[in-house]
């Protein structure tokens, strides 16, 4: 049985130190969840130096890598737009995550402390749905432009019939899934467990509330 829980007994069981337990419980909750987001926030950062290192370290060190991306982005202010537009919504989240780290540490009132907690959860929430949908665009945009500039794959495709064609097809949207499954695991991992000790502190703050 951890703290929280000793003061909970004690806040059920005590009359007379109701209040005092009350406040005990509301600075545990508080110093948990200010702890939570804050490891959150740490995530998002090294989640972000992560995709950068991912894609910056193979440009400088992979000829066949950039000649890829050369047959797929014809067009480099295209790619340079496309990374601009994802780094600047992660430094966005970032910045959002660090915003309710800093509101959730000053706030000496627990329907603020809630509201904070509510909205750090819809932050993550909006995050790893983002990033999911991306992925799947990105696969099928992957897969669509590595098919039409291989000549080997363009041929078998035009002289595929049409059950080829359909199995072709329903392979790479099965891979597709397969690796967004992947990604989801690793988010639901990632986030999960402390959302769901954040979740958990809520409810014990709406008891506190009644």
């Amino acid at each position: 049985m951890d703290e929280l829980d000793l003061l909970k007994k004690d806040w059920n069981q005590s009359s007379d130190n109701h209040k005092v337990s009350a406040k005990s419980i509301y600075a545990m909750l508080h110093k948990k969840s200010s702890s939570i987001v804050k490891t959150l926030f740490y995530i998002s950062i090294a989640e972000l130096v992560f995709w950068i290192l991912i894609n910056v370290l193979p440009t400088f060190f992979s000829k066949s890598y950039n000649e890829q991306l050369d047959l797929v982005y014809s067009n480099k202010t295209v790619l340079v737009l496309i990374n601009v537009v994802s780094y600047a919504i992660i430094l966005l989240f970032v910045y959002l995550l660090f915003k309710s780290q800093k509101a959730i540490s000053v706030t000496d009132n627990a329907k603020k402390l809630m509201e904070s907690i509510l909205k750090t959860r819809k932050i993550i929430k909006y995050y790893v749905l983002y990033n999911l949908i991306v992925l799947f665009i990105s696969i099928i945009l992957g897969l669509y432009f590595g098919i039409k500039h291989s000549t080997e794959a363009s041929n078998m495709l035009t002289n595929a019939s049409t059950s080829e064609m359909l199995v072709f097809y329903g392979v790479c949207f099965v891979m597709a899934l397969f690796f967004l499954l992947c990604f989801w695991l690793f988010y639901k991992l990632l986030y999960g467990l402390l959302l769901k000790r954040l979740n958990r502190n809520y409810r014990e703050l709406k008891k506190l509330e009644v």
